[in-house]
């Protein structure tokens, strides 16, 4: 599985990562798919620019987009980033798994780039998504430019779950809200 962040490329930019990649599907998980800013990017002008080019376009962003609110009493307590956090425990739903897993069996088929907007992979969800991908066995490469390619490295505070999922927690269970010793 790839991913991508579109920044401000051009149409043309864009398909030319996507084609150094041989990348015949996107997977645009944005939950907004849309811009102001760069208008030939938002989902309905993707959706008959890409598939002229040979590469299927698909909005996830229902189910798999970020922009997710914090849990109480989260197990992702890793995170300090509250988008973060809340994208972690977001992907804990059975929306997300099943998804994610629909996606995953999609891209074990076509060539799938995960697509959003934020051009640097560990600053959006996308990185979430590629830890997860990985702990379920799936190589995520991040698509940087046409001549650059970077696997993804998982998280330093990430652990699989029983069922192959990610938590944040940096191998240690949160312990309880409460009042506590000084340690003298």
């Amino acid at each position: 599985m790839y991913t991508i962040g579109h920044g401000t490329r051009s149409t043309e930019e864009l398909v030319a990562v996507l084609v150094s990649a041989d990348v015949r599907r996107v997977a645009d998980v944005r939950r907004h798919p849309g811009s102001r800013r760069c208008p030939h990017l938002g989902r309905d002008v993707l959706s008959i620019d890409l598939p002229v080019e040979g590469i299927a376009y698909e909005w996830w962003g229902e189910a798999l987009g970020g922009r997710r609110s914090r849990v109480p009493g989260s197990r992702h307590h890793a995170w300090r980033n509250a988008s973060f956090q809340g994208y972690a425990d977001h992907m804990d739903s059975d929306g997300f798994r099943s998804a994610f897993e629909r996606l995953l069996a999609a891209a074990s088929r076509v060539t799938t780039v995960v697509m959003c907007s934020e051009t640097v992979w560990w600053r959006c969800h996308r990185r979430l998504l590629a830890d997860a991908a990985v702990l379920r066995g799936v190589e995520a490469v991040h698509l940087l430019a046409a001549d650059k390619h970077v696997a993804h490295l998982l998280h330093p505070d990430v652990r699989a779950d029983t069922g192959g999922w990610p938590v944040y927690d940096r191998g240690q269970e949160q312990l309880p809200e409460g009042p506590r010793q000084r340690a003298d």
